[in-house]
């Protein structure tokens, strides 16, 4: 227990990681250096939940609970480490969640199938040495919009403290949403019964 939730949190931070140098540098340049963050959780086989949604069995599913919420401190503790930034991240993270609370949840909840199902997929090769369609894949699901919702959270956290007070009605259903449509996303494979690769 006491390691999945180290590992969740590392993870959190890697992601976080990841998602400081895109708002940093919010282009397809820095949708590739995102991918630093998902490479470093599975070189560290770090528990990620869009890592972890897609291989998980069913008597889990209350860890799966956990790993997400362990990510999520770990966002949020690199979330306050951007604060300290001179950069305008606060303002670059809260056009972004403003973008997506526009959409609306349901919306929002079906594009991050997209991002699921990639990640499952990106995951399985990277499993097997294979790293390329994840380096590919990250950029991918940033530029067509697919909401990860671990790098959503730390975007989140990244935005003025008065902009989560007045939209947290609206941020709560939108999470909800993305945290299913990225389950339902990475878990596609199995539903369909096609065979995944062998590790």
């Amino acid at each position: 227990m006491i390691r999945t939730i180290q590992s969740a949190v590392l993870a959190g931070c890697c992601v976080g990681i990841a998602g400081f140098g895109y708002l940093a540098e919010k282009s397809i340049v820095g949708a590739v250096l995102f991918s630093f963050g998902l490479l470093t959780v599975v070189h560290y086989a770090l528990r990620l939940y869009t890592g972890t949604a897609g291989f998980i069995k069913k008597n889990e599913v209350g860890q799966l609970a956990l790993i997400l919420v362990c990510n999520v401190v770990g966002c949020l503790i690199v979330a306050l480490l951007a604060r300290c930034s001179p950069m305008p991240l606060q303002e670059t993270a809260q056009g972004i969640m403003e973008g997506r609370l526009a959409a609306g949840p349901v919306r929002c909840g079906l594009l991050a199938i997209g991002c699921g199902f990639i990640m499952t997929t990106t995951i399985t090769f990277a499993r097997q040495g294979k790293y390329l369609p994840l380096l590919v894949g990250v950029p991918l699901f940033i530029n067509c919009g697919f909401p990860h919702c671990v790098a959503d959270s730390f975007y989140c956290l990244c935005t003025p403290v008065d902009f989560l007070a007045a939209r947290a009605g609206e941020i709560l259903p939108f999470f909800l949403c993305i945290m299913l449509g990225n389950f339902v996303g990475c878990n596609l494979y199995r539903w369909t019964q096609w065979p995944l690769p062998k590790e």
